[in-house]
């Protein structure tokens, strides 16, 4: 019954779907951004510590946290290149390729596979489901990759966060739930794949945080597009939009790790060993005007605020947003201040052969 609740909790955090101007797939330019970044690597290392001992007739990849649009195919695409690259450099077959493109069950699969390239070397399913959990059958993945979704938590921690929607320059209690909650949901992520990867699959994380020394405040540069939206929530509060208790209670389910938090729940969960972690540059710099942040904000956040206000509140809120972004940008460009910028952590990993 755990799982099933866990299910329920997370089902509805998903991107805002289609592909009209609020879509996630119109407004998806900085995980693009990331996945073009991560090429050469992913190509290196996936090349160099991929295991074609084994003969496979079909090779299987789960791609984790889809969403809506083409950046799922580009990951896929650059995925298959690297493992063709390897069996062919050992002079093996090249097996089929079967992709799994995993995401909630309120995902937009709909408008993802309206999407698909005109010619792909691969098969295809949608796999609906919390990645939190189990997705698929005991060692059946040879390959997962999961950009920019591990920092969505399974659930917001139910903490009293008056005046604040974040962890974000919140008390201790607060940050110490959203950092417990964060250790919990990756550690089922890790034993989830754990069951699902055969032994010496790889799997590439893509993970948004911060470096060793440093946590997600209010003078950083997400904290403070937080405490503007918080802002803005209580604004509406004020002019009886909403509810003030509503807004209280709402907690947005983000986390952002720092290095050592990440390499520590891999070394406790103990499944996976760490082959490379790298910091990579966040992309978004000075095309990044407050427009284009809303805009990001709302096709990723916007199902979440109308879940809990109402669709009623969505274009409002997030008008009120922008103005606010707007200001806050002339008084201070904090948008442009790249030491106060979140980093990106990119990380492999293989799953150790069971004892």
């Amino acid at each position: 019954m755990a799982e099933i609740r866990e299910e329920c909790a997370s089902s509805k955090h998903h991107m805002i779907g289609g592909d009209g101007p609020n879509s996630y797939a119109r407004n998806s330019a900085y995980q693009k951004e990331l996945l073009v970044s991560a090429h050469d690597l992913l190509q290196q290392l996936i090349s160099k510590h991929l295991d074609t001992d084994s003969t496979h007739d079909t090779f299987r990849i789960a791609d984790l946290g889809c969403s809506v649009g083409g950046n799922a195919f580009l990951a896929v695409e650059n995925m298959i290149g690297a493992v063709e690259r390897r069996y062919k450099s050992d002079g093996r077959h090249v097996p089929e390729f079967h992709v799994f493109f995993n995401d909630v069950i309120g995902n937009d699969f709909n408008t993802l596979f309206k999407q698909f390239p005109a010619s792909r070397s691969y098969l295809a399913a949608a796999v609906p489901g919390s990645f939190h959990g189990r997705l698929f059958p005991k060692a059946s993945i040879h390959l997962a990759h999961c950009s920019t979704a591990l920092h969505w938590l399974s659930r917001s921690p139910e903490r009293s966060n008056k005046g604040r929607i974040h962890y974000a320059g919140a008390g201790k209690e607060v940050r110490e739930a959203y950092a417990a909650q964060y250790e919990r949901d990756m550690n089922g992520f890790l034993s989830a794949r754990g069951e699902e990867l055969v032994a010496g699959g790889l799997m590439v994380l893509v993970l948004i945080g911060y470096r060793d020394g440093h946590v997600l405040g209010s003078d950083s540069s997400i904290g403070e597009s937080f405490d503007i939206l918080g802002s803005c929530l209580y604004e509406m509060a004020k002019m009886g939009k909403i509810g003030e208790e509503e807004v209280d209670s709402f907690n947005l389910p983000f986390y952002y790790p720092c290095g050592a938090e990440v390499e520590n729940v891999i070394e406790a969960n103990g499944v996976f060993s760490v082959v490379r972690k790298t910091e990579m540059g966040a992309p978004m710099k000075g095309e990044a005007d407050p427009a284009t942040l809303v805009a990001h904000m709302r096709a990723v956040i916007g199902v979440l605020v109308e879940e809990r206000f109402g669709s009623g509140v969505v274009e409002d809120l997030f008008k009120l947003h922008l103005s606010k972004t707007m200001e806050r940008a002339r008084e201070r460009p904090f948008i442009y201040e790249t030491h106060r910028r979140e980093i990106i952590h990119f990380v492999l990993l293989k799953r150790n052969n069971p004892s």
